[in-house]
């Protein structure tokens, strides 16, 4: 069964830092770009935004224009995993942070993987 599973998230303050990792299980990552993607409180599925996205072989990166300078996206494909480090994390950073997959990384960029993770919640608040 092919899973994707996000962890790191939870309550920090402004100005703090999080590091968010997103995992596979039945699959392996090395094959296929892997993008980060966030829903705000009281938005919608459909309303998921992009932050960032990195090719199979980590040698292509993508950032919305919004989180370039504060997010680092990387990847350990000997450990399967793929990481968001986040920094200087404002209130307006708060949502529900998902992972995806899939084997084009522009269309993973672009909001069409293949799969999606359950997510992880970053609360910014003082």
């Amino acid at each position: 069964q092919v899973r994707l599973v996000e962890s790191g998230g939870g309550l920090v303050q402004p100005g703090d830092s999080l590091r968010l990792s997103c995992s596979a299980s039945g699959f392996t990552l090395d094959a296929y770009a892997i993008g980060w993607f966030r829903q705000a409180p009281g938005k919608e599925r459909e309303e998921r935004e992009g932050v960032s996205c990195i090719s199979s072989g980590g040698e292509q990166k993508y950032y919305v224009d919004s989180m370039k300078g504060r997010f680092t996206i990387s990847r350990d494909n000997a450990k399967n995993t793929v990481y968001l480090q986040m920094n200087s994390l404002k209130p307006e950073d708060t949502a529900i942070y998902f992972c995806a997959a899939g084997p084009n990384f522009w269309r993973v960029a672009s909001g069409s993987p293949d799969y999606w993770g359950q997510g992880t919640q970053v609360t910014v608040s003082s």
